[in-house]
């Protein structure tokens, strides 16, 4: 990574972060100008960093991307997800070669390297870790977060990862794992609202500021362990339809203040492709 984009990447986790995702970025980046409609969207809703998901073996649309993003000072995290990798073996093996695979990407292109790794890791969907109260997966996880984290790092890229509301919810020796792991963490926080409940725009405001607002107070309950991951909030199109850029500039305004808060990320870019 160049020291311009290496400084653009701390400065950006610095900061409050505003996230977009991009998943089957191959499919998505085929179609004529895509890659200029990407940007005017991000551009028009005021989004600095997009997760474009990082097919195995399939990239060759990606860098023209990257460099584009990078010239509207917009980050670029290669976003990969997993259901099954979190324990050690062959699956995290997998995942760790594309890991490797992405820290190859940045060799090849260092005047345009991908500013960091964005995991979606749900060990939690497993049928062995189901169930409330469940966490018996997160040391082994967390693990894999490090792991991860050191091989990211030694290409000079920070590493996001998006949780359940779930993992928030542990013991403090939990928690601290969990937040002494990675330098960001995404909270997916999904489902409190929905476009036909007949709630007030302040409503739906209101609802998610306190929803918010608990979440970050239980994760940091009872820590003060420094360099704990920051917590961004992510809201999803289906649960606010066309109020999600409100809902998310109120989560800028209701609680930018708090130091853990993050920023807010919108999942995702392909739901409004469908739109």
């Amino acid at each position: 990574m160049s020291a311009m984009h290496f400084c653009a990447a701390a400065a950006g986790a610095a900061g409050l972060a505003h996230g977009l995702w991009l998943w089957k970025s191959q499919d998505v980046l085929e179609a004529p100008r895509a890659a200029d409609a990407l940007l005017q969207f991000c551009k028009s809703k005021s989004i600095d960093e997009v997760y474009v998901s990082f097919p195995a073996g399939g990239e060759k649309r990606l860098a023209p991307v990257v460099k584009l993003l990078h010239r509207s000072s917009i980050r670029v995290e290669a976003l990969l997800s997993s259901g099954d990798a979190g324990e050690p073996g062959p699956k995290r093996d997998k995942l760790l070669d594309r890991v490797e695979g992405i820290v190859q990407f940045n060799r090849q292109h260092p005047d345009e390297p991908f500013d960091g790794i964005h995991l979606d890791l749900e060990p939690q969907q497993q049928p062995e870790n189901k169930g409330p109260g469940n966490l018996r997966f997160l040391p082994v996880l967390a693990g894999t977060y490090r792991v991860l984290r050191a091989l990211a790092e030694s290409g000079r890229m920070s590493v996001n990862a998006d949780i359940p509301n779930k993992y928030l919810k542990g013991t403090l020796g939990e928690r601290r794992m969990l937040l002494s792991a990675l330098p960001r963490l995404t909270l997916m926080l999904y489902e409190l609202s929905s476009p036909d409940d007949g709630r007030s725009e302040s409503q739906k405001a209101g609802k998610l500021r306190r929803e918010a607002e608990r979440y970050l107070e239980m994760a940091y309950r009872g820590l003060d362990t420094p360099d704990l991951a920051r917590i961004s909030v992510a809201l999803r199109t289906p649960d606010y339809g066309g109020l999600l850029p409100a809902m998310l500039k109120a989560l800028d305004a209701a609680i930018s203040g708090n130091p853990h808060y993050g920023g807010w990320a919108w999942h995702s870019y392909n739901d409004m492709l469908s739109r």
